[in-house]
């Protein structure tokens, strides 16, 4: 492992590509390889055993990339697998958790909606998550199983998502919360399509960009910063349908890219 090394980042499908986009933007250097693990997606419905062992073959399959770090680009896998990501690999690994403390010095009516999904919002961390910043502020959750596959076949615009966003969101309004957390890295490819349903006065927390400042942050502190001056190159790969992850990329990315199976 050197500084010259990729990064990997994986989810279980595209909703990584929010965090991967930020990481891109900020280290413009750096090498990245991306792994959608879409033939086993989506992981919010899963066992933690099932999410564990793809974790691990996942991050098997990026360490034989030789990189350098790990961003676990999922909620659900970061819940649920990083301590034994940490324990058993020597990389550094960078996970996700819902913004729930920003949102929590945010909000004025003293109540958080957040989205996320089931999984996601019965693990032990998430709990503990909650309860450490949410000492005067309700936190009011809902699991949202639709919306990942919403997203994955790029049903994204205002027409196609925003009647199933509402019936989401909307219990959460009725509740009173005035700032509502992306639980779910998926989700930031529909938050425009969440505040406008959910209006003006209502904030939306995300936290690709916090993800990418920490990614930041622990390649500085290991010595691991690249020192190439020209710009990085993305890998991106998939075991799920190559050709639908290709329209997924030219949508979401950018700029052209190739992909390649796990």
């Amino acid at each position: 492992m050197t500084y010259r090394a990729p990064i990997g980042i994986f989810d279980s499908g595209i909703g990584g590509l929010s965090i991967a986009s930020k990481v891109r933007a900020l280290l413009p250097g750096e090498d990245i390889v991306y792994v959608a693990d879409s033939g086993h997606a989506p992981y919010g419905d899963r066992s933690d055993q099932y999410i564990l062992e793809r974790s691990f073959a996942v991050t098997d399959f990026l360490i034989s990339r030789n990189v350098k770090a790990v961003v676990v680009a999922c909620n659900t896998a970061t819940t649920t697998s990083i301590a034994a990501l940490r324990a058993r690999y020597a990389v550094p690994f960078i996970g996700v958790e819902p913004g729930i403390k920003p949102a929590v010095l945010n909000s004025r009516s003293g109540v958080v909606g957040v989205l996320a999904t089931a999984k996601t919002l019965v693990t032990d961390s998430f709990t503990a998550l909650a309860n450490a910043v949410a000492a005067n502020v309700r936190i009011e959750i809902m699991p949202c199983p639709e919306l990942v596959l919403q997203i994955e076949a790029l049903k994204l615009d205002h027409h196609e998502a925003a009647g199933l966003v509402k019936k989401y969101l909307q219990p959460l309004l009725e509740q009173g919360a005035d700032t509502i957390v992306l639980g779910c890295t998926h989700y930031a490819h529909l938050a425009h399509v969440i505040a406008g349903v959910a209006g003006p006065n209502v904030s939306i927390v995300s936290t690709e960009t916090a993800v990418a400042n920490e990614v930041r942050r622990r390649l500085e502190r290991e010595g691991l910063v690249t020192n190439k001056v020209q710009a990085g190159f993305d890998e991106f790969w998939s075991n799920g349908s190559l050709e639908h992850f290709q329209r997924q990329l030219d949508r979401l990315w950018g700029r052209p890219v190739t992909v390649g199976q796990f």
